[in-house]
């Protein structure tokens, strides 16, 4: 794969959009693949993890059409596959999926690449257990491969353990199966996309504060589906032109769903100037436009409840720590060691090759502000958010800076490179 390139210097101007949400895009494919009727999902994102989530619902025997910028899903009782589902890089289509499986009275594998077989299943496995399903796996189902043998579930009553919306979302998808009431409490907000798309597609959800129900059986009915652009993916652009000089951009039609907007209220918190503006809702989904202009940032301390509603931006916003004034502490984001990579070994390594200096601790890190980067050679390690934030790093340092394997972008931001050089006029 030809390494990414980035040179440091130009501005970011002009009007941008980004591509289609993932984590919407899988749950809009798994909810269509479920309902009854034909369900189409349109700016549905077309990279290698929502493929994945694709490949693995036609092996269960859904048929989907997909056409340049809609899929079409038609919907109804998944097939036992007749191979094992494989789904690639993606932790979401693993998780999600799993809960769909233990709800149907069959047989079925899961696994993935390297990375998902590395990371913890038994997050899901114990609960859909305790629903009545039988999940084996590595190490008494702590890693995938997966077997899953489904059907004849009751509702729980479950706290998990941590944060977090794959958790959340196979539990709520193995209660549309089962018998009685679901409910899930976490102990902070995380991403709530399954529970507003459930009551898209027809599913009876209750929400109070931090616990979600649904009574099942459930029947789900076909729903038109309108993906927003990624607010993940968007925050690459939202923090490069935070800190490179002259640069004013704004970012359109994306999704500002108030559990994922939380580098927003970080970044200000370091002083940067953002702002939002055209808010509306499609599709039960906040959406608007991110205004930013370049600041000077300085450092913050990072935790508590902020964590789970910016967990996939906070490695971009290492890079913007390392240019702020100050010191700046990230904690309580345990979760940022057991994502694609060991994400805070991986920025400790890679930005201090670029001169930064970041002392990591095992839920979090703290980086040492107002230190120039230099120009140099990093890797990405397999892990696509590694990769566009070390692509940001490039556009601040002193010189250029040469991203290896960067290949992996392509599971949640097709085209990123192009977009970067859209954005700077190069």
């Amino acid at each position: 794969m030809t390494p990414l390139v980035v040179s440091p210097g130009r501005a970011l101007q002009g009007v941008l959009r980004v591509p289609g949400d993932k984590s919407i895009s899988h749950r809009g494919a798994i909810l269509g693949a479920i309902a009854h009727g034909t369900t189409r999902v349109t700016g549905f994102l077309h990279a290698e993890d929502c493929r994945s989530t694709l490949r693995c619902l036609r092996a269960a025997g859904v048929p989907i059409d997909e056409r340049s910028d809609e899929v079409e899903v038609r919907g109804g009782p998944l097939q036992e596959p007749e191979e094992v589902l494989d789904v690639g890089n993606s932790g979401t289509t693993i998780r999600l999926l799993a809960g769909v499986l233990a709800g149907h009275p069959f047989h079925s594998v899961l696994t993935g690449d390297t990375s998902i077989r590395r990371r913890p299943m038994d997050r899901i496995a114990d609960p859909l257990r305790r629903m009545g399903a039988r999940v084996s796996g590595r190490q008494g189902g702590r890693f995938a491969p997966l077997g899953i043998d489904g059907g004849r579930l009751s509702g729980i009553d479950y706290a998990t353990p941590v944060a977090s919306a794959q958790v959340k979302s196979a539990v709520l998808l193995a209660g549309l199966f089962a018998e009685g009431a679901t409910s899930v409490r976490e102990p902070a907000q995380s991403r709530d996309h399954t529970e507003r798309m459930l009551g898209t597609f027809g599913a009876a959800v209750e929400r109070d504060g931090l616990t979600t129900r649904l009574r099942g059986p459930a029947t789900l009915r076909a729903a038109r589906v309108r993906v927003p652009g990624d607010f993940s993916s968007a925050a690459y652009f939202i923090v490069a032109a935070s800190l490179v000089p002259g640069s004013e951009v704004e970012i359109r039609d994306v999704g500002l769903n108030p559990t994922r907007t939380g580098l927003l209220d970080i970044l200000k918190m370091m002083g940067a100037r953002v702002e939002v503006g055209d808010l509306r809702e499609e599709g039960g989904e906040p959406v608007g436009t991110v205004a930013v202009r370049a600041s000077r940032l300085h450092g913050a301390v990072i935790g508590g409840d902020l964590v789970p509603r910016a967990i996939d931006e906070l490695p971009v916003l290492a890079v913007a720590a390392c240019f702020a004034e100050g010191e700046t502490v990230i904690r309580d984001a345990a979760e940022l060691r057991v994502k694609e990579s060991d994400r805070v070994e991986a920025l400790a390594r890679e930005l201090g090759r670029l001169g930064a200096r970041i002392e990591p601790r095992p839920d979090g890190m703290v980086i040492a502000g107002g230190r120039p980067l230099r120009g140099g050679r990093v890797a990405s390690g397999g892990d696509h958010r590694i990769a566009m934030s070390l692509a940001v790093a490039g556009l601040c340092a002193a010189g250029p800076v040469t991203v290896d394997d960067p290949g992996n972008i392509e599971t949640s931001f097709p085209g990123f490179a192009e977009a970067l050089r859209r954005a700077t006029g190069g």
